[in-house]
C-alpha cells in the first residue's frame, strides 16, 4: 500500500471512530490534507475495499473500516501522544495513583479499584483477572448449626472471609469443633487447602475417626473455595456497554454481549493470552476468535508484582474506540497497580 493510500485509510478510520458514520470522499478530501479529486479518492477506496480494509454499508455511499482495516491502524498508523506532552492523561496519571497508592488498601481492593478505574477513565468496561495461586488460609473455624450441619469459616492472610456449609455423617459437640478448630490452625495455618490435603494422606491414621472426617470434609469445602477464587475476574462498567450502539443495537448483539460477561469463558481465555506478552495487547473482534462479537475490540496489558507477572489488566468496548486514548489508559493503569503490589508485599 503506498502512502497516498494510507493516509486515505487513517483518516477514514479517523472520522469514522470521531462521528460513527460512514466516511465519503468528500470528507476525506476535507481532512485527509491531500490534494487529490473526488474521482481519485473513489479509486482508491475502491481498490481498499478489494483489499478487506474497508466496506460499504447498503444503505450509504460512504466506507466503515474493516476489523482488518482496524488492525492495520493500530498496529502502524496510531500515534498516541507521549505522557509527558499529554495534559490529560498526566492529570489521569495522579488520580490513578490516587486510587491504588492508597496504603489503606489491600490487594484485592487495589485490583477492584483498578476495574473501577479503567471503567470511569474509558467509559468502557474495565477488567481485571487476578493471579492464579493456590489460596492460602490464615485459620479457620468451625460452627455448629444444627446435628450434622456445620459452618467453615476460612479467614485468609488479607483478612477476608469466606464461608462454606459442610453436611456431617457424625454428630460434632462446640467443644469438638474447637478442638477440630485449633488442631487445623496449629498444624496447617498459612498453608493451602491443596497442601493440607497432602499431609493429612500421611496423618490421617493418628487422628481420631470423628476428627479425620471432620479434617477431610473442612479440606474438600476449602479447596471448593479456592477454585471459585483462581482465575477469578473483575468487571467494571458493564452496563456503559449497553450505551454503546454498536454493540446493543439488536437482541442478538445484545444476548451475545450478556454471555460474555455471564460465562467469562472466552473472557479467561483472551486475558489468558495476554498475561504470556508483553506490553499492551489489542484484539479486536471478526479478526481474533477470542473476541466474541465482531464489534468489540479489547485492550490488554499484564501486570506485576516484584518483577513477575501475576495477571492480566485491560479495557472491553467497542471497535469504533479512540485508541490512542484508550492504550494509554490501560498501559499506565498496568505499571501503577504493579507498583502498588509490588509496595504492599
Amino acid at each position: 500500500m503506498d502512502e497516498r493510500s494510507k493516509t486515505l485509510l487513517k483518516t477514514l478510520i479517523e472520522r469514522y471512530i470521531a462521528e460513527g458514520q460512514p466516511v465519503g470522499s468528500r470528507t476525506l478530501s476535507k481532512y485527509s490534507g491531500l490534494d487529490l479529486s473526488p474521482a481519485t479518492i473513489r479509486n482508491v477506496m475502491s481498490d481498499l475495499e478489494e483489499m478487506g480494509f474497508i466496506a460499504s454499508p447498503h444503505t450509504s455511499a460512504g466506507r466503515i473500516p474493516t476489523p482488518r482495516g482496524y488492525r492495520l491502524f493500530v498496529d502502524s498508523m496510531l500515534t498516541a501522544k507521549p505522557l509527558e506532552r499529554n495534559a490529560d492523561l498526566a492529570e489521569l496519571t495522579g488520580q490513578i495513583q490516587g486510587q491504588l497508592g492508597a496504603q489503606q488498601l489491600g490487594p484485592q481492593r487495589m485490583i477492584t479499584a483498578a476495574a473501577r478505574t479503567l471503567s470511569n477513565l474509558s467509559h468502557f468496561a474495565g477488567v481485571v483477572m487476578t493471579p492464579r495461586r493456590a489460596q492460602a488460609f490464615r485459620q479457620i473455624e468451625f460452627m455448629r448449626l444444627s446435628d450434622k450441619r456445620i459452618l467453615l469459616i476460612i479467614v485468609s492472610p488479607e483478612g477476608d472471609v469466606q464461608n462454606r456449609i459442610i453436611q456431617t455423617e457424625l454428630s460434632y459437640t462446640p467443644a469438638q469443633l474447637i478442638e477440630a478448630a485449633n488442631y487445623f490452625n496449629s498444624h496447617y495455618g498459612g498453608m493451602s487447602f491443596d497442601a493440607v490435603r497432602s499431609h493429612l494422606r500421611v496423618e490421617l491414621q493418628d487422628l481420631r475417626r470423628d476428627m479425620s472426617q471432620l479434617m477431610q470434609a473442612a479440606v474438600e469445602a476449602g479447596s471448593v473455595a479456592d477454585d471459585e477464587e483462581d482465575d477469578h475476574v473483575y468487571i467494571s462498567g458493564e452496563r456503559k456497554l449497553l450505551e454503546v450502539e454498536d454493540l446493543s443495537s439488536s437482541m442478538d448483539k445484545l444476548r451475545r454481549l450478556f454471555d460474555v460477561f455471564e460465562h467469562k469463558t472466552s473472557l479467561l481465555q483472551l486475558l489468558d493470552v495476554s498475561s504470556h506478552a508483553q506490553g499492551v495487547q489489542i484484539f479486536i473482534g471478526g479478526e481474533s476468535q477470542l473476541v466474541p462479537l465482531e464489534d468489540m475490540a479489547v485492550i490488554t496489558a499484564p501486570y506485576e508484582v516484584d518483577g513477575q507477572i501475576v495477571g492480566t489488566l485491560g479495557v472491553i468496548g467497542p471497535t469504533r474506540m479512540a485508541y490512542e486514548r484508550v492504550i494509554p489508559i490501560v498501559d499506565i493503569t498496568a505499571r501503577l497497580l504493579s507498583s502498588a503490589l509490588s509496595q504492599n508485599q
